[in-house]
């Protein structure tokens, strides 16, 4: 049977690893043309020296059941990401799905650093690879998906716009950083509405990316070991769940009812009734409130 984004092109951009790839895969898995970008490549790795590549996530998608093409692209780059944009075009004639995806800066903020404190090079790095990124590519993105109406894009972030708005996120940079992503969001849902298309913020919440795996010193496979150390990881989720999110939206025949919100894997995933991999709903934004910032003992009963 055809999948439910079958003839559908879409554009993850940065969709190396976390989010990006779980996204890239689950509309690859929808039945989705997916083009995947991203700096990491099988002949040369970013700043982030990582093993994960384009290559390696397109070869998911089109495991998954769709067809995955990798595009090396630097998004700070408009010439290169004109380049990218115009063959989507070219190969395609379309582009039905955006998803803004470009991060790259885990190596580049500190933890509760005030501004006069935080290394001003990195910071303003930071914005940069968080910020300008999104800005370029929906400019140049943006003409394609519009001609076809029914477009979607996506902004990925870190936090709601509720939470976000009362909660001081790691350091100056940082907040500023996904605050700014959820406002793309809301701006893009202004300009995009009228003209046919959807635009949404969307966040996952705790992530079991690769990186964090590493930094846990546990495999997907094992996760749970973590919970020794770090109780309250026993609430997150693999970057899978919040791909169907985007799955699910994009197939969604009432999508613009979403246009210019904020939201989430987990809620969508009550809305919509996707399981993450295992399949459990974990509700992480809802958890971190109601349980881990109220000083509760970790306990995700009710939660996922």
């Amino acid at each position: 049977m055809p999948g439910p984004l079958e003839g559908k092109v879409a554009l993850v951009a940065g969709a190396t690893r976390g989010a990006g790839r779980g996204i890239a895969v689950e509309l690859g898995a929808a039945g989705a043309t997916v083009y995947v970008s991203g700096r990491s490549t099988r002949a040369q790795r970013s700043e982030y020296d990582r093993p994960e590549t384009v290559e390696d996530t397109a070869d998911l998608v089109t495991a998954a059941g769709g067809r995955g093409i990798a595009v090396p692209t630097d998004h700070l780059d408009p010439a290169a990401v004109r380049a990218l944009v115009d063959r989507v075009d070219d190969e395609q004639g379309r582009l039905d799905v955006l998803v803004n995806d470009i991060w790259g800066a885990e190596h580049l903020f500190a933890w509760d650093a005030p501004v006069w404190e935080h290394d001003l090079d990195k910071g303003l790095r930071l914005l940069r690879l968080a910020v300008e990124t999104h800005a370029i590519t929906s400019h140049h993105a943006l003409p394609l998906l519009l001609r076809h109406p029914g477009g979607l894009v996506v902004e990925m972030t870190d936090g709601t716009a509720e939470y976000n708005r009362d909660t001081y996120r790691v350091s100056f940079f940082y907040d500023v950083a996904k605050t700014s992503v959820l406002r793309m969001a809301f701006a893009l849902g202004h300009e995009l509405g009228p003209r046919g298309a959807t635009a949404v913020a969307l966040t996952p919440g705790w992530l079991r990316s690769e990186i964090m795996l590493d930094q846990f010193g546990v495999r997907e496979e094992n996760w749970r070991d973590a919970l020794t150390e770090v109780p309250h990881f026993a609430i997150s989720e693999t970057p899978r769940y919040v791909g169907r999110a985007v799955a699910a939206l994009a197939a969604d025949p009432q999508l613009a009812r979403w246009n210019g919100q904020s939201l989430s894997s987990g809620g969508l995933a009550g809305v919509y009734g996707f399981t993450d991999l295992d399949g459990s709903r974990p509700d992480a934004w809802r958890y971190l409130v109601e349980v881990q910032d109220a000083g509760k003992p970790a306990d995700v009963t009710g939660y996922r």
